[in-house]
């Protein structure tokens, strides 16, 4: 099930939203309360249930860092290209807890977003997200969205971490169809 109500409460908040933050590198939280619908039967955040709160804050993110209007504006959509996500504590029903959003770089194609679960009781899981923003016509290249962004800051240097998964994303490209 999508969380379409969640997804009507948000448009709702962005309609209502006024403050932007200073720069598309700040972090930018958002909170949610894990509803007994969103457990599976071993009472807990069931995984797919992560993968559409990250949708809502990449969501709620954009509208922040003062994206989201522009992209509207210019009908272009964004794409995950590719997740990693590591669980480290689970929430419970009714728990409230609060997803963490971070664009951490970029490189010649792909944005790379950071996204962290945590509550009162901690980390819970924190993910990586690779993805672009396309339009009717292709891909929208990283310099364009940047300029729409107003960014002219220094370029971020990629966290090893993300290196290393960019690392092995492109040697599963690489060995597609080949079997060992």
């Amino acid at each position: 099930m999508n969380l379409y109500f969640r997804l009507l409460l948000l448009f709702w908040k962005i309609r209502k939203n006024r403050a932007v933050t200073d720069s598309i590198l700040e972090s930018v939280d958002i909170e949610y309360r894990a509803l007994p619908s969103d457990c599976d039967i071993n009472m807990h955040l069931t995984n797919s249930r992560y993968l559409a709160f990250m949708d809502l804050a990449r969501t709620w993110m954009t509208e922040r860092v003062g994206l989201f209007a522009a992209v509207m504006k210019r009908r272009w959509f964004p794409i995950v290209n590719a997740t990693a996500i590591t669980y480290i504590r689970d929430i419970k029903p009714m728990q409230k807890f609060t997803v963490s959003t971070r664009l951490v770089g970029w490189d010649h194609k792909y944005f790379y977003i950071e996204q962290k679960f945590h509550s009162s009781r901690g980390l819970h899981a924190i993910a990586y997200v690779r993805g672009v923003f396309k339009r009717k016509g292709g891909v929208v290249s990283v310099e364009e969205m940047l300029e729409v962004a107003g960014f002219d800051g220094e370029v971020p240097i990629l966290p090893a971490e993300i290196m290393h998964w960019k690392a092995m994303l492109e040697a599963k490209k690489s060995n597609n169809g080949r079997h060992q």
